[in-house]
């Protein structure tokens, strides 16, 4: 009884159970989950806006949303696709024809897939000693058989993974192409905002306190017991106090704060968990959403790109294009990744998207029609984003198992969620950042019910 009268008493100071940091998919999922369980739950965001990474936006005279952040859905992806059913949103497999442009700079049919990106770096898994993707890459480049295979490959590593071949590892990448997670890409029918509504309205309906525009600053902790200091809506600083902090922040965030974003740990993180950090990169991209008056592109040539589903040029700025299909629309996407992206970011938005128009109109020598058609463009820029810092984690040289590092929970008290934390090769991905917020909310709701009883 005295012990009982002690917890209590010790429970009384605080604010909740668990704070949860971050309201993306990772932090939502947790907090719901928590909640649901009873648990009284803080949910803070940065933003002034739930989602993270994932950014929708309607636009005026389209048939479709624009995404500006996530977009696809990788692979099996299965919590994303419970969550979809449990909004009653169809998902919609990505189908269509691929067209890339030949050395002429003439747009061909393109029945290059995935497979060929998975034989080539199939060898990485059964490394010695783990290279960069570069390294691996080169020796394919070497002889004709394999050169091919190695320019797909390298297209994967940029434009799909946003890495630097110059220091992603070999071995990871060839990891997750076995997992399957890039054996298929589908979308939600209505696009991503509405099943996150479905996810927020969720959480609101579970008790989930929900503070939107609030910045943590500092995260004070020791076994069973949280302080956050906060910045929040109206600018003042304030202090949160819980039994368990779950963290659901990018990598980019807890690796290189900036721009008043920093939020210090004390104690700092152990140094296993720096470590790992340290070996998570976030990748650079950058994705601009045109549309149009009408789907021009479907009439050009006699309808002979009505079918088309991606679009790769040759030496611009922006590797490739995709379109809507299924869904005919008005939206085309412009998308660089790793060395392109960077080559971009001393740019300004306007040059960019100046970039991604021209670049588009080039790929059928018909800049003056794509000029004519053209209404508007819009972008997000997640590198310069202070609270992203980058757009979905790869694992550098030499990372090894840097992701499970990440995820580990430190003394029962602080848990980790996200994308960047997803050890079943689902780093990078929407089902990733789902996935890890019911594995943080399992294991603190463990910890949490323990210490009530």
């Amino acid at each position: 009884m005295k012990h009982i009268a002690m917890a209590a008493a010790y429970t009384a100071f605080m604010d909740a159970d668990a704070i949860v940091i971050g309201a993306g998919g990772a932090g939502l999922t947790a907090a719901k989950i928590l909640a649901r369980r009873r648990f009284g739950v803080i949910l803070l965001e940065a933003r002034d806006r739930v989602g993270g990474r994932v950014f929708s936006r309607q636009i005026p005279r389209t048939t479709t949303a624009i995404e500006l952040g996530a977009e696809f859905i990788h692979g099996r992806a299965p919590s994303t696709m419970k969550l979809l059913r449990d909004a009653a949103i169809p998902a919609v497999v990505v189908d269509g024809e691929a067209w890339a442009c030949n050395e002429a700079g003439e747009l061909r049919r393109d029945d290059t897939d995935f497979t060929l990106t998975a034989r080539a770096l199939e060898k990485a898994r059964s490394l010695a000693r783990d290279e960069t993707a570069e390294q691996f890459l080169r020796r394919l480049d070497r002889e004709e058989p394999t050169r091919q295979m190695a320019e797909a490959a390298r297209a994967f590593v940029e434009g799909f993974e946003a890495a630097d071949p110059a220091i992603a590892s070999a071995r990871a990448i060839a990891e997750e192409l076995r997992s399957g997670v890039d054996s298929r890409s589908s979308r939600p029918l209505s696009g991503y905002a509405t099943m996150f509504a479905h996810l927020y309205n969720g959480c609101a309906e579970a008790g989930v306190n929900i503070r939107l525009s609030t910045i943590v600053r500092r995260v004070s902790w020791r076994r069973g017991a949280v302080s956050v200091d906060v910045h929040d809506s109206r600018g003042e600083l304030r202090t949160i106090q819980a039994r368990a902090a779950i963290v659901t922040l990018p990598v980019g965030v807890l690796r290189h704060g900036g721009d008043g974003a920093e939020m210090r740990f004390d104690p700092e993180l152990p140094p296993v968990k720096r470590e790992a950090l340290r070996n998570i990169e976030m990748g650079q991209a950058v994705k601009v959403a045109l549309w149009f008056r009408t789907a021009f592109w479907e009439r050009i040539n006699n309808g002979r790109y009505r079918d088309a589903a991606f679009f790769r040029g040759k030496g611009q700025s922006f590797a490739t294009y995709w379109t809507q299909l299924p869904v005919r629309s008005e939206v085309i996407v412009a998308w660089a990744g790793g060395p392109k992206a960077i080559a971009l970011s001393s740019a300004s938005e306007a040059e960019v998207m100046e970039r991604a128009l021209n670049g588009f109109g080039e790929l059928f020598h018909e800049p003056k029609l794509a000029r004519e058609e053209f209404q508007g463009s819009a972008m997000h820029d997640w590198d310069h984003d202070r609270f992203a810092r980058g757009a979905y984690s790869y694992i550098v040289v030499g990372g090894g198992n840097a992701r499970a590092a990440f995820a580990a929970p430190i003394d029962g008290t602080l848990f980790f969620a996200g994308e960047a934390t997803s050890i079943n090769g689902q780093g990078g991905t929407v089902n990733g950042a789902l996935e890890t917020g019911e594995r943080a909310a399992t294991e603190a709701a463990a910890v949490l019910g323990a210490r009530t009883t």
